[in-house]
């Protein structure tokens, strides 16, 4: 997600692999592994709005084999995962910086996970069918160290860059698995989107002003315990 003013009253403008570009809707289509389509989504934007003050790194673009136990992994496999949600990440940040950079200031949100914090609890997975990727720690946990190299790198250009890392996200998963996460999670529940979308507005608003290079947990507790 780009947005021309992060304050309220501000333009959300999607981005997605599978939206007709259509600005009067703030949509543009653009595939996020294309760096070539991450210019060109810039550059619409740019010259729709003039302007981009913050960016959301939200795309979770994955090989059909995702979820593959580890010892079974191909190595072609990590590579793609890790190219396309890690490395496009990191490309669409240093893109839009250099518009955000001439007006001296913007906001950066990358979306990690809990598992870029702490290790997988492998218990809530048992009897589900359900295997954590290795690459999904491996590439949170990247995004989530890079977010700080961001920060520390343009916050004399008055650029911020935090994370968010959500904890589990209730997603019609295995009923197993949601009653595991419910026992252990002390608020006793999954999350939801709109758990999540208020820290990330936050973050890219102006109250949020002098917060850089954090990683703001969401999780109902998970991380405390």
């Amino acid at each position: 997600m780009l947005s021309d003013i992060t304050v309220k009253g501000g333009t959300a403008i999607n981005l997605d692999l599978k939206l007709k570009t259509d600005l009067n809707q703030s949509q543009v289509a653009c595939d996020i592994t294309s760096l070539e389509n991450i210019k060109q989504a810039i550059k619409i934007v740019m010259d729709h709005h003039g302007r981009i003050d913050g960016l959301v790194n939200n795309a979770y673009p994955r090989t059909k084999d995702w979820g593959m136990p580890f010892e079974d992994m191909e190595a072609v496999s990590l590579q793609k995962n890790v190219e396309w949600q890690m490395n496009s990440s990191i490309l669409f940040c240093r893109e839009v910086i250099k518009v955000m950079n001439p007006r001296k200031g913007g906001s950066i949100v990358n979306i990690a996970s809990i598992y870029g914090i702490v290790g997988n609890d492998f218990s809530i997975y048992e009897d589900t069918g359900m295997e954590p990727p290795v690459a999904y720690s491996a590439i949170k946990g990247g995004l989530i160290n890079f977010t700080r190299f961001l920060a520390s790198k343009y916050g004399r250009e008055k650029i911020r860059a935090n994370c968010v890392s959500p904890g589990g996200i209730f997603d019609n998963q295995p009923e197993l698995f949601v009653k595991a996460y419910e026992n252990r999670v002390p608020m006793k529940r999954m999350g939801n989107p709109e758990d999540i979308a208020p820290a990330i507005s936050f973050l890219l608003s102006e109250e949020a002003k002098y917060v850089t290079g954090q990683n703001l947990v969401v999780d109902g507790g998970w991380t405390a315990i």
